[in-house]
């Protein structure tokens, strides 16, 4: 008869799409019995587990879906090694009201100082709050884009692109692309304008983006697109890699 019972019970929540409390409902009825509680208290700690897991299981999901090269947070991040970056405004950063507000951020400083790893902390802070990242170096996407462009599938893979929260793109600045290249990101940054955030990590100056689009009156438009409604943080300072680097020649 109990084995009966358990067969049954098992079968059900498989069927109710309940796996943690499948596999744990055995040990936290011990437990349970063990402690005095009563029966509100079990099937309360029974469904505290299946919603942590279920939690956590998402989180992966979203973190795995965002492609994050690596992954990395705020708590890792040396805040006193770089100039001029208030740690305060990227604390509430992280608390991710300006996607709500469809807002942008732009990191500026020169390589090495951290940017890569702030925009990955922020994209972290984002799928923990249940939101859709997409992160790629913008060459990559670039690439990407005209890829899509050429097998007639441009604006399929757009329209996905649009469905995320937030995209972050990596490096804007370090690889020179081609004037196609230009027009296919300016076309996707505009797209995105007021209808989702972007994240954007470059060694260049506003001033210097001309280099990189080659049309000043479209790098302006993007610019004025961009920069409209954006939290724009410089960061100074000295590459970790070569600091790292001169403390191991040092030894």
């Amino acid at each position: 008869m109990k084995i009966e019972r358990d067969l049954l019970l098992k079968s059900y929540l498989k069927r109710l799409r309940l796996p943690t409390v499948a596999a744990s409902y055995k040990k936290i009825a011990e437990e349970s019995l063990a402690g005095k509680k009563d029966y509100a208290d079990y099937l309360l700690a029974l469904m505290e587990q299946e919603v942590i897991n279920r939690e956590a299981n998402a989180l992966r999901n979203k973190i795995s879906l965002a492609r994050f090269p690596v992954i990395k947070g705020l708590d890792t991040f040396d805040f006193s090694a770089v100039k001029d970056l208030n740690q305060q405004t990227i604390l509430q950063l992280a608390n991710c009201d300006y996607l709500d507000r469809k807002e942008n951020i732009i990191l500026i400083g020169p390589a090495g100082v951290g940017k890569t790893h702030l925009a990955t902390a922020l994209g972290v802070a984002a799928c923990k709050k249940g939101k859709r990242i997409r992160f790629c170096t913008t060459a990559g996407l670039i690439n990407e884009m005209l890829e899509a462009k050429d097998s007639h599938a441009l604006n399929k893979f757009q329209a996905r692109l649009l469905k995320f929260d937030l995209v972050i793109l990596d490096e804007l600045g370090y690889v020179p692309f081609t004037a196609g290249g230009g027009e296919l990101l300016f076309q996707f940054c505009s797209e995105r304008y007021e209808r989702g955030s972007l994240i954007i990590t470059t060694n260049l100056e506003f001033g210097n983006w001309v280099e990189v689009f080659g049309n000043e009156r479209m790098t302006a438009a993007l610019l004025d697109r961009l920069t409209h409604r954006c939290h724009i943080l410089e960061i100074k300072g000295e590459s970790y890699r070569f600091k790292e680097s001169k403390k191991r020649r040092a030894h």
